[in-house]
């Protein structure tokens, strides 16, 4: 008896000495929790709170009849896309840009930051990375309008020089077969110096002495990069992999749009273009809301597994 009433008066004890403390933590971090209180409100805001809307995705929705009143149609507009003609069409189109760009662009930023790493002069070093960084800042409006002036048959630099040396013209904006590697190289140009900002900074945290170390033991500059600084930011390149491979179904709508034409619609048609013709121009808003909703179930799937993967290998992963 004499236990139990100790138990019994103990935990109303420590769960109001658990309150006192965690109000004082709050109180004394109360700074830090105001710089913060933005970020979590852009969340909660724009990201959490348009959740509710994936309930369309079940229903025969009507802006007029509302969330609420609209009638309930279970799981028929994900039947429907998965039996359409188009979806085979559409994954292959957007799986193929999205593969291409992790084989391709991923792997830059970590080689720039590598490279740029190496840059002894600091004047030097900081006009490159303010001219790698530019292209992050022009829209994709811009980059399709350079993208034409340089590969368009009739009139672009490319085709012009080519000419001038005496070959036949190319139908790059035509032509199917070159449609996913233009998308893949204006990621390239355009995002690949934007992404050194966070390798550059994880380099910058690994301790300076055990570079030390490998000089006085004889190791070679890519010795020291092969064995301190790769290690060092490994964690940093896989908690990217796998926040990449959430995106992997999302390819941008606005640059497929801007480059996309009749000629090469059998290989630009994907998931977003297919959304905007169908949602908004049609204002099939359930099934579009239904795609969308597969796409972000696909995304989910691929960074749990990849976290599980990681940490099965022994690394942190994202959570």
């Amino acid at each position: 008896m004499d236990f139990q009433a100790t138990k019994s008066i103990s935990q109303p004890l420590a769960k109001r000495k658990s309150k006192t403390m965690l109000w004082s933590d709050l109180k004394r971090d109360r700074y830090l929790y105001l710089l913060v209180f933005p970020g979590i409100l852009y969340f909660l805001i724009f990201k959490y709170y348009p959740m509710w809307g994936i309930i369309i995705a079940f229903q025969d929705y009507s802006p007029y009849m509302g969330v609420l009143k609209s009638s309930w149609v279970g799981i028929e507009h994900f039947v429907r896309f998965f039996t359409n003609p188009s979806f085979y069409l559409l994954f292959r189109n957007t799986m193929m840009i999205s593969l291409l760009s992790l084989i391709f662009f991923f792997p830059l930023p970590i080689l720039l930051s590598l490279c740029m790493n190496e840059v002894g002069n600091k004047y030097f070093k900081r006009i490159i990375q303010s001219v790698v960084y530019l292209p992050h800042f022009l829209s994709w409006v811009i980059i399709a309008g350079i993208t034409f002036l340089l590969f368009s048959q009739s009139s672009g630099i490319i085709n012009l020089m080519l000419e001038y040396m005496g070959y036949s013209k190319i139908d790059f904006l035509t032509n199917a077969n070159f449609f996913w590697g233009l998308l893949t190289g204006q990621n390239i140009w355009k995002d690949t110096g934007w992404g050194t900002i966070i390798f550059l900074a994880a380099i910058t945290g690994i301790d300076s002495q055990q570079y030390e170390a490998a000089k006085i033991d004889g190791a070679s500059r890519i010795r020291q990069i092969w064995h301190i600084t790769l290690p060092g930011i490994r964690n940093v390149i896989i908690i990217l992999l796998i926040l990449r491979l959430g995106h992997i179904m999302d390819v941008g709508f606005e640059q497929v749009f801007l480059m996309s034409n009749g000629a090469v619609a059998n290989v630009s048609d994907v998931f977003e273009t297919y959304v905007y013709r169908n949602g908004i121009q049609q204002g099939q808003f359930s099934y579009t809301t239904a795609v969308g909703l597969f796409k972000s179930i696909i995304g989910l799937a691929l960074v749990v597994w990849a976290n599980w993967l990681a940490k099965r290998f022994g690394e942190e992963g994202v959570y």
